[in-house]
Order: structure tokens, then C-alpha cells, then sequence
């Protein structure tokens, strides 16, 4: 019953839809202003026909049920139509056929609804909740319940005439009646509609004296109607990777990185309005808060700003000396001097024997500190000074400070040689700059201010004098003198050091975001190394004294051998037989070398030892790969759980191989700040780096996708929409029950919810030869079962509840693969997929061949992609998804675009290289100031950033960022030797 009634509840919330507004966005409509407290949005269910959005003002009938005939036209405004007190009443949907008196019953409901929102909207506006969360205005696609209740989205818009008669009415799957999928996009044919009216406000739970979209919009430079639909998103718990692959309309294409920077804007004025009430309810209950006050604070956008507006009130205050000043009686005469001058007296406030009023200078001076905090607090003038600012030369300068710290070293003094005595304009400093200057000033080696013309003082006291703060009437020189010495006060005392404040944050907090983000970009691109699979390795940790630890790993990663030679110690002769004899014994052809301790003499031992042909008939090769993390991973409980009883030395040496045979599942088991590809990483807010490389993580693992039958927890932990405790769910449930048959199965797994499943679906492959295999050799083994299995079904519909439980189950006995599961396309497509495979004449058994791949770009050919979309009721991005799907190999994996490790034979010298020198090698890590290229001589050389050219980059090859990243091949000249300092400066020549 509870069943029927919630399915009626939806069927009556989609009877009425809202015209020309985006679904995402309809609670931002201009009608929202009529709306009661206690009404909810809801998006409309159905899809229009044409490309473009309705501009009827008349709503579409709703078909009820299977009834298809005869259903009378519902007319009326739009409006939404979702009353908490009408969805209540017990309209049985699935009850309705073709009785008229069950019709007019509904319809009769629907009256009741439109006549009581009438009531509603004539209420005084004041009557309305004060807070309203975005997740209670945007559409919440996780309130259906799990009865096979497809969730709806962007992707699965079709029109009317793309249903089939042939579907059973209650596989809700493919968008059938009774409940249509929703249209969640603001224009169905990937066309953004840029109007106002579609942007709206977005209403925050703590308001404030500015627009939430429009300040984020102006801070990351992105439009407002896509920061409207992003803050929907997030407050709807989509997540970043699921965002960029499966909802580009909505947010124009923006890649992960972008959308991390809005989410970060986004905390921080989420932040700032926090503070900010919780200032207001502290300062209003000690009884402080003023209208001024109120507006003041309402107005602030940073927590400097709030900071500086809010520091008078702070508990522990001793207070400012303008609340002194007020507190003698003093505000009266400092509000006369600016609004009647002329019938101010000084001389009447003198009170002999009270301090602070004692002489007539004492008076001045209290009016003098009041006006001063009165024009340091006004926002006029603080808007004032700032764009003043802009035009003019404003340079932060810092020097070596002259009493240092006892514990700071010469050697760490000559680290900040170049700005022992530094100046720059803050429009062009750069990032790594200001990192290292705050580094310098942590470790009271530097000093450092902001300097700002004289020229802005004068220019900002004039104005204030003959502007701003003119008094209203005459006013004598004496008081004029006064008023000139509050706005310099002013200035000097408050205005100034806030100015300072100012820059120092923006400056630092944008230095901060962009070295997490780079440390993010390198992250990814190390992440995506294109995999060596099918290959036996030997990976080598070298060392001196402990000796170099070996492991040899297999194919699939398993652990062949494990030992420890001594290289460096006189017996690399008769070692060299152990490591010969292994590597034949296991047909190893690839070593794989670690950086760290004795990484280069160890490299220049098998370099040798290749070059003599010492190991033939194998042709062996080696490569040097990072190690950074390899340690701290050796000796963690992952480590200690996946190899049980190894030496965590011999980890190392194991941990070292995999890095190269598949980097992504083996650097995800590191904390990514141990991986050792970032700048001033420990420099930076621990918290939002934390979160940062999390979600590139995320994204990277998301991206390239899992086999949920054979992939680890811990890799698994890191995809869309998951955590520990489901991927601990998900391992447990596989190895209770089996194999996963299909996607649909994950919805059986305890606390996989249907948004965690709408989150992580798309991101989940499953192998199609192992599934069909397993089905069949399950098939054989039920076929002589399968009588008893039918008697105990028999004896289990006896009772009750176990024949419900037994109902539950019983799909499990018809599981079948889904060819699509192998496939990116999100399950919510499906519908949209086998039309398009219809529509080529193709079929599911031929995913991933040439032959669908011929028959799409004869389609292609023959028809625009856009108007494709159109015949198939959906959009662009969601279309070439599930080209794209359809097209690649079952084993397609995206990271083969990108470069794999660089196998060498022989090495070179630091001494053998000269200016002029060509040569080829691998980034290792790219900052802020330059690109670290590792060229194979024991010392990564430096590419100044001034070196790196768009024109140098590559034009055909599908980059991760603008920038180089970690694993690119580059040709390289050499401009540049320091013997004594081993650096070497180096020039881009070309990306390989």
C-alpha cells in the first residue's frame, strides 16, 4: 500500500509543468515569491518534442497510469503544484484504469491543489521561511524509492514518440508511463540559456547583503548560469568526476579542475556567511548589534573583511578608542560636526576631573577616534580606497631581518638570497614568490611589508575631505582641522593595516590554490602513466649497506620471487650470476630501478652489464621510476594486510614494480602528499590539500574505471560516489554471493543507496567473457538442482514473509550480463543507447568491434550528431558518451594516450654533457617557476617557465593541462652548466 501511495504522491507532484525555466533551476523562477513555506519543488517529468525549451503558457496533460485515451486537458499557470498537506492524500495510481469516477477523482485532487496554492500566494510574503536550503529547492533525484525506480537526469530526455508499446508498464527503466524521467537540463540540445530569469537567485540557508551566484561567478571568471546549475549540483551530492563526464550541459564543459576551483570559492563565501551570523547572534545577545552594525557586517565577503569590521566586539576586547570615546558621550558631538557644525560646542562637554574629558584637547581627540573608526567602517570608502589602489604602483618588498632567529642556519639564510632585498609589484609577482617569502618570514628570516604610495594618502584624504565626509553646513577651521585629522588618523591607524592585511591573505590564499592545484595537475598526470601490462618485472630498491632488495612480479602482479644482492660492497661480480640466473628462470627482461639511496651507481651497473650483453638471449631493458612513498607504504597496515610475512624492505622492491606495470592501482595505496610531485606542499593549507588530491584521486581512478570482479578495496574505495565502508561492502558481497552479473546487482549491496549507485555506476566496468563464462558454468551446475529448488520455493510461499524474502531473490536466478556494463555509459542512458544501436542497426553483441564502429561513421556521415540527438529525444554531450561507449574495445583504457616509462639501455654522464647538447628525457615534477627533466645523468635539469611556449607544446596529442606534467617526453638543449651547484638549465625543444 505504502508502495502505491508514494508512486501516486510523484504521479501528482508532475501534473502540472513549469514552462521555459530549467527543471534545475525552477525554484529561481520569478513566481517563487508566491510560493508557501511548506512547498516543495519538483521537476517535470516529461520531455518536449522540439529542440527548443516551451514558451507555452499552458501546462501538458500528465497521462495517469496506462490510461492513454480520453484523459481530460489539465489548464492552468505554471506552477508548481508539490503541497506537503495535498501529496499526503492517498490517490492510488496504479488503481485507476478506465473508470471515469477514479479520473475525476484525481483531477478533483489536482483542483483542490491549484485552489489552495490561490489561498497560499495571498499570504503577506513575511509569512515565508526565513531559510530556505538549496536542497530543498533543486531537484533531490534520490527521493524515489528502490522498488526498480530508474533515477532521472539530464541524459535520459526523450520524446513521446519514442515510447514502446512492447515494454511492460512497470519496468520504469527506459522512461514508460506512468512515470516519466525528468528533463533536468536547462537546454535540451546542449544550447546554454543565459537570460536572468533562467539564472534567478539562489537563496542560501544565511543570507547576506550580496549574491551567492554572482560573487562566485565573478571570483573563478565562469558564468552565472553555470555557477547557478554547479551549486545545485553539489547540494544535490553529485560529485565532481560524475559532474564533468555525465552532466557537461549543465555546466558547460568545464573540465574537474575548473569545478574544483568553484567548489573551493563556493566553501569559502559558504564560510565567510557562516561566521558572519554566528558574529551577528553573538554581538546581538550582549546587546551591541546596531542597524550600521548589521549592515556592516552583512556586507563583508572575506573573513578579513569580517575580521576587521567584527575585532571591536570580540570577547577579551579591551575595546577600541572609538568605543571609549563613545562611552564618555562623545558620538553626539561627532555626528554634529559632520551634520550641523554650526551649532556644535566643544566647550560643553568639558567635565572637569574625567578622564577623557577633562580639557578641551582630550574632547577633540575622542571625536577624532570616533569619525576615524566611522570612515574606516564605511564600505563608500573602503570601495574608495581600493579602487585607488588599483591604478596605482603597489609593491610588497622584503629584506633580511635584522635579528634572526638563533636556531636558523647560514645555510638556510642563503636559501633566501634572492629576497634579502626584494621588491615587485603584487600584479606581478608570482606564485612561488610569495610562497617562498612567507617561508622566509615563518622562519624570522625575512621581513616583509606592503608599500603604498604617498600619492594614495593624499589623493584619499582630499576626497574624503570634499566628498565623502563634507559636513552638510559651514563649519569653523577649528573643526575642519579636526575632521582632516580623522580621515589621516583613519587611514594611518585603521585603513592602511587593513589595506595590508588585504593583499598579504589574497596574495597568499591565491598562491596557496594554485600550488595545490599544480600539485594537483602533476598528481594526475603521474596517475595516468600509461600501464606496461603483460610483462614479468624485477623491481630493484637499491641501497649500499642493506643491499639492493629485489622482487619479481608477474603479469597480474603476483609476487614470483624475492631476495637481496649487494651490488656495492665488492661482490657485484658474483652477484651478477644471482640476477642473471633469475632473470632467465623467469623470462624477466625489465628491471625496474627505484631513485632513491644509490640509485645511479646501481643504474650504471646493469647499464654495463646490458651493454656487454651479459644477460643474453634476453634482451633486457631498465627503466628509473620515482620510489617517493614506497616506504611509508611498505610499512602501513595495507601493505601488512596484502603481503602478510614479507620483510618491509622487500615491499619496497615490490611496491616499485607495480608502479610501472599498473601506476594508478598502485600509487592510489599512498597518501598522494608522500608522492612527492608538488611545490611547498607543506606550506600550504593542509586541509584543502588534502581534499584536493583526494578528488584528483577520485577523478583519475573514476575515469579510467574498475573491473568491480577483480579490482582491490582500496582501489575501489576511490570511485564517484563511494567510500571504505561501501567498498568493504561491495569485497564482502562478492565474495559471499559470487561475481557481480550486471550493474543492477550493486543495488543489493548494503548501503550502496540510489545516489551513491547513480554516483558510481558509470564508473564500474565488468568484464564480459569472465561474467558469461561464470554464467554458463552456473547454469550447468542448477540444471540437476532445479526440481528441489522449485519444491522449495513451494514450501517457502507457506509462509508470508519468507515468500517475500523468497520474491527478492528470485531475480537473481534470471541475472543476465549487459553488454553495456562493459562500456562508460551511464546506466541512466541505457533507453537512449539501444534506440541509437536501432537506430545504426546494430545490436549489443557487437559493442566494441569494427563493425559498429563502420556502421556509427556511416550515421555520422550521412546526419549531423546534433540532429541524431534530436531524433533520439536527447543532447550532444550524452550522445557522443554513448558513441563513444560503443565504439571502444572492451579492454579500451584511456591512459594510453598518455606516455608510458622510458626504457633505456645505457646512461650518461654529468661531466660528459656540454652546452648545446640534445637531448630526450621524462618530467619528473613541474612547478610554479620551471619544468624538473630527468635526462638520464644522475641530475634533473630545469626548464625556466619563461622556456615553455604554447608553440612548443603539442597541438595533436589529448593533454591533461595546459602545462607539462610528470611522465611527458621532451626533447631538451642544454644552455646552461653548474658544476659546483649541479644544476643544469635546460631549453624545451618539443613535447614527444
Amino acid at each position: 500500500m505504502s508502495g502505491l501511495s508514494r508512486r501516486a504522491k510523484l504521479k501528482v507532484q508532475a501534473v502540472v509543468a513549469k514552462d521555459e525555466l530549467p527543471s534545475f533551476l525552477e525554484f529561481s523562477s520569478e513566481s517563487e515569491e508566491d510560493n508557501d513555506k511548506d512547498s516543495s519543488w519538483e521537476p517535470q517529468k516529461k520531455a518536449t518534442n522540439s529542440c527548443k525549451l516551451s514558451t507555452s503558457n499552458k501546462s501538458k496533460p500528465k497521462k495517469v497510469a496506462v490510461v492513454r485515451k480520453n484523459v481530460p486537458q489539465i489548464s492552468s499557470s505554471p506552477r508548481k503544484v508539490a503541497i506537503k498537506e495535498e501529496l499526503n492524500s492517498s490517490v492510488l495510481v496504479d488503481d485507476v484504469s478506465g473508470d471515469s469516477k477514479d479520473e475525476l477523482k484525481v483531477l478533483q485532487n489536482l483542483k483542490t491543489t491549484n485552489s489552495t496554492r490561490k489561498r497560499v500566494s495571498n499570504k503577506p510574503r513575511m509569512q515565508k521561511a526565513k531559510k530556505l536550503k538549496v536542497d530543498e529547492a533543486i531537484c533531490r533525484t534520490d527521493h524515489l524509492d528502490g522498488g526498480g525506480v530508474e533515477i532521472p537526469s539530464t541524459s535520459t530526455m526523450q520524446g513521446e514518440h519514442s515510447v514502446k508499446k512492447g515494454e511492460d508498464e512497470d519496468d520504469l527503466t527506459f522512461g514508460e508511463p506512468p512515470l516519466k524521467k525528468m528533463k533536468s537540463t536547462m537546454f535540451p540540445q546542449g544550447q546554454p540559456v543565459k537570460t536572468a530569469r533562467n539564472v534567478g537567485k539562489i537563496q542560501e540557508e544565511l543570507e547576506m547583503n550580496w549574491d551567492m551566484v554572482q560573487v562566485l561567478s565573478e571570483r573563478t571568471n565562469i558564468e552565472s548560469w553555470v555557477c547557478a546549475n554547479i551549486i545545485c549540483l553539489f547540494n544535490d551530492d553529485n560529485t565532481i568526476p560524475f559532474i564533468a563526464r555525465y552532466r557537461k550541459e549543465l555546466i558547460n564543459n568545464l573540465d574537474a579542475d575548473a569545478l574544483r576551483e568553484v567548489q573551493q570559492a563556493l566553501e569559502e563565501l559558504r564560510t565567510v556567511a557562516k561566521k558572519t551570523h554566528g558574529t551577528i547572534q553573538k554581538i546581538k545577545k550582549e546587546g551591541k548589534l546596531s542597524e550600521s552594525l548589521l549592515t556592516a557586517l552583512l556586507n563583508c565577503r572575506t573573513l578579513e573583511e569580517l575580521d576587521h569590521v567584527s575585532a571591536p566586539y570580540k570577547t577579551g576586547s579591551k575595546g577600541t578608542k572609538a568605543q571609549r570615546a563613545k562611552q564618555l558621550g562623545l558620538e553626539g558631538a561627532a555626528k554634529a560636526l559632520l551634520e550641523n557644525p554650526g551649532a556644535l560646542d566643544l566647550l560643553s562637554y568639558v567635565k572637569t576631573g574625567v578622564k577623557g574629558l577633562s580639557t578641551l584637547q582630550e574632547i577633540e581627540m575622542g571625536v577624532q577616534h570616533i569619525l576615524a573608526d566611522m570612515f574606516a567602517k564605511d564600505k563608500d570608502t573602503l570601495d574608495f580606497i581600493r579602487k585607488l589602489c588599483l591604478r596605482r604602483y603597489i609593491c610588497i618588498q622584503s629584506s633580511l631581518a635584522k635579528v634572526s632567529s638563533k636556531n636558523v642556519s647560514e645555510k638556510d639564510v642563503s636559501k633566501f638570497q634572492l629576497y634579502q632585498n626584494f621588491s615587485c609589484n603584487i600584479k606581478n609577482i608570482q606564485h612561488h614568490q610569495i610562497l617562498a617569502i612567507n617561508r622566509g618570514e615563518n622562519l624570522k628570516i625575512l621581513t616583509v611589508k606592503v608599500n603604498i604610495p604617498d600619492g594614495v594618502k593624499n589623493e584619499f584624504c582630499s576626497w574624503c575631505v570634499q566628498n565623502r565626509w563634507r559636513p552638510s553646513r559651514f563649519a569653523r577651521p577649528e573643526l575642519m582641522k579636526i575632521l582632516h585629522d580623522s580621515v589621516e588618523d583613519s587611514y594611518k591607524r585603521l585603513i592602511y593595516p587593513l589595506l595590508c592585511r588585504e593583499y598579504r591573505s589574497k596574495l597568499t590564499s591565491d598562491a596557496e590554490k594554485e600550488s595545490i592545484m599544480m600539485f594537483g595537475r602533476n598528481l594526475r598526470q603521474l596517475l595516468l602513466t600509461s600501464p606496461v601490462p603483460g610483462r614479468t618485472l624485477m623491481g630493484v630498491d637499491p641501497g649500499y649497506k642493506h643491499g639492493c632488495k629485489l622482487a619479481i612480479i608477474s603479469p597480474t602482479s603476483q609476487i614470483l620471487h624475492t631476495d637481496v644482492v649487494y651490488l656495492h660492497s665488492g661482490q657485484g661480480f658474483r652477484e651478477a650470476e644471482k640476477i642473471k640466473r633469475l632473470l632467465l628462470n623467469f623470462n624477466c627482461s625489465t628491471v625496474v630501478i627505484g631513485n632513491g639511496t644509490a640509485c645511479r651507481e646501481t643504474e650504471a651497473y646493469f647499464a654495463d652489464l646490458i651493454m656487454k650483453k651479459y644477460f643474453a638471449p634476453l634482451d633486457v631493458v631498465y627503466c628509473i621510476v620515482n620510489e617517493a612513498g614506497a616506504s611509508i607504504y611498505s610499512v602501513s597496515p595495507e601493505a601488512n594486510k596484502e603481503m602478510p610475512g614479507l620483510d618491509p624492505n622487500l615491499r619496497s622492491a615490490v611496491s616499485i614494480a607495480r608502479r610501472v606495470q599498473d601506476p594508478l592501482a598502485e600509487l592510489v595505496k599512498i597518501e598522494p602528499k608522500h608522492i612527492g610531485v608538488g611545490m611547498y606542499q607543506h606550506d600550504v593549507s593542509q586541509t584543502l590539500l588534502k581534499a584536493v588530491l583526494d578528488s584528483v584521486v577520485e577523478e583519475c581512478v573514476s575515469f579510467v574505471g574498475v573491473d568491480i570482479n577483480i579490482c582491490s578495496e582500496i582501489l575501489l574505495r576511490h570511485i564517484a560516489g563511494l567510500n571504505a565502508n561501501r567498498a568493504k561492502n561491495i569485497i564482502e558481497w562478492r565474495e559471499k554471493n559470487g561475481p557481480f552479473i550486471n550493474r543492477e546487482q550493486l543495488k543489493n549491496v548494503k548501503g550502496l543507496g540510489p545516489k551513491s549507485f547513480q554516483q558510481c555506476a558509470g564508473f564500474i566496468r565488468f568484464n564480459q567473457d569472465y561474467i558469461r563464462t561464470f554464467c554458463s558454468l552456473q547454469n550447468e551446475s542448477s540444471e540437476g538442482n532445479q526440481a528441489l529448488s522449485i519444491a522449495a520455493v513451494d514450501v517457502q510461499l507457506t509462509d508470508d514473509k519468507q515468500g517475500k524474502k523468497k520474491n527478492k531473490a528470485a531475480p537473481k536466478a534470471v541475472l543476465k550480463p549487459n553488454p553495456l556494463d562493459q562500456t562508460c555509459i551511464h546506466p541512466e542512458s541505457y533507453d537512449i543507447a539501444l534506440r541509437f544501436l536501432s537506430l545504426i542497426g546494430g545490436n549489443l553483441c557487437e559493442i566494441g568491434k569494427p563493425e559498429i564502429q563502420q556502421k556509427i561513421n556511416s550515421l555520422l556521415q550521412k546526419e549531423e550528431i546534433e540532429d541524431i540527438a534530436k531524433r533520439l529525444g536527447t543532447i550532444v554531450p550524452t550522445l557522443q558518451i554513448i558513441i563513444d561507449g560503443l565504439s571502444q574495445p572492451e579492454s579500451f583504457d584511456f591512459r594510453t594516450d598518455f606516455d608510458k616509462p622510458d626504457f633505456k639501455r645505457s646512461i650518461v654522464c654529468l661531466e660528459d654533457l656540454n652546452v648545446g647538447t640534445i637531448l630526450t628525457g621524462k618530467v619528473e615534477n613541474a612547478t610554479l617557476f620551471g619544468i624538473f627533466v630527468d635526462i638520464g645523468v644522475g641530475k634533473s635539469g630545469l626548464i625556466p617557465i619563461r622556456n615553455v611556449t604554447e608553440a612548443k607544446l603539442s597541438k595533436v596529442k589529448k593533454r591533461r593541462s595546459l602545462g607539462l606534467g610528470p611522465g611527458e617526453r621532451v626533447e631538451v638543449k642544454v644552455i646552461n652548466i653548474d658544476l659546483p651547484r649541479s644544476r643544469i638549465t635546460l631549453d624545451l625543444i618539443r613535447v614527444l
